[in-house]
């Protein structure tokens, strides 16, 4: 007859939590080998004569399936995301800016160039690590236009910031085959620091 006492039940449910615990961290641990693939360093709000402006420098390099991707024609599509935050100590924190700016980055066999675009700009490199160090300094992306309101001088903000690869951009073959591959996991986590902003600078009368 089964031994059904309490010592043994205890045992058994000892064992299963055990067991539970380890395959949710068999299931986790991919995701948390795979993030912070790229480093968000630097991170900084300041003010601009056009408004709020964010600057950083992404740390991270191609992996040889994205750089071989993009060499036989594919573009990557990576986002920028930005968000600040106001927090609140009667309610939910109040999230006053989300922006986002997608850089594409490919290879043009003609002309034997690589090409980082964002918006109408275009700039054409020689080599592929050429474009991925421009990629990796953003300078001056304007995520609080002057006369926006929401933002105050003075007062403090949660800033944060990420990079990241856009999968769903890619050609229908290949997002099925990057789900689940690690060969196509590029992003970062999300870079978060408090910030308060100054006055915005007086603008020249004409």
């Amino acid at each position: 007859m089964p031994d059904f006492s309490p010592a043994r039940l205890r045992r058994l449910l000892g064992a299963v939590c055990r067991l539970g615990g380890w395959l949710l961290a068999a299931a986790l641990l991919p995701a948390m080998v795979w993030a912070a693939e790229i480093e968000v360093a630097n991170p900084q709000f300041q003010a601009a004569e056009d408004g709020y402006v964010v600057s950083a420098d992404f740390k991270f390099e191609l992996n040889p399936r994205l750089e071989e991707a993009v060499t036989k024609g594919v573009v990557l599509h990576l986002v920028a995301d930005f968000e600040l935050t106001k927090a609140r100590w009667y309610w939910l924190d109040e999230k006053l800016v989300t922006r986002s700016q997608t850089y594409r980055l490919s290879y043009h066999a003609l002309t034997r160039q690589y090409r980082l675009s964002t918006g109408g700009l275009h700039q054409s490199f020689t080599t592929l690590s050429e474009a991925v160090q421009v990629l990796a300094r953003l300078r001056n992306w304007v995520v609080v236009e002057r006369g926006e309101k929401g933002v105050r001088p003075g007062e403090s903000y949660d800033a944060a910031l990420r990079l990241r690869l856009d999968v769903t951009q890619l050609p229908r073959p290949f997002q099925i085959t990057a789900l689940g591959n690690r060969d196509w996991s590029l992003a970062s986590d999300w870079k978060t620091w408090q910030t308060t902003p100054p006055p915005l600078p007086a603008l020249e009368s004409k």
